[in-house]
């Protein structure tokens, strides 16, 4: 495994894409609105990892309850794994809890799914892989 990417919660993704160009002295790589999740996205590579900005679509967010009772900040920490279903057994079988025990689909064209936080000394964890393409 390796960091595939850092999700940061921010609540005006254009000002924070503003931010981040400034930050990285790089241009965005590319946008994405993940409907499902009343999210929109932006991707900044960083050599082999990436930083996810996530903006709220919608006032029930995912992404805006996070910001209502945190702030801005960052979200999770996304690993990436060959085989996610499999890592979802290994993890549940080491006593982790698994806030999603079916892989979704997710932005960057990935399958993911997440460990609560209160296993993971407050970090929520994502686990990514990338989807071929026969998976939804």
């Amino acid at each position: 495994m390796h960091i595939d990417h850092i999700g940061i919660a921010v609540k005006d993704l254009q000002q924070a894409i503003d931010t981040y160009k400034k930050i990285l002295n790089r241009p965005c790589l590319k946008t994405e609105t993940v409907e499902s999740e009343k999210v929109e996205t932006a991707f900044f590579q960083t050599g082999e990892s990436k930083v996810e900005l996530l903006g709220p679509t919608d006032s029930s967010s995912v992404i805006q309850k996070f910001i209502d009772k945190k702030g801005e900040g960052i979200h999770h920490v996304a690993f990436e794994v060959e085989d996610i279903k499999q890592e979802i057994k290994r993890l549940a079988g080491e006593g982790f809890t698994i806030l999603n025990e079916q892989p979704k689909p997710g932005a960057d064209n990935k399958l993911v799914a997440f460990l609560h936080p209160k296993d993971n000394h407050g970090v929520l964890v994502e686990l990514c892989q990338t989807r071929s393409a026969n998976e939804g």
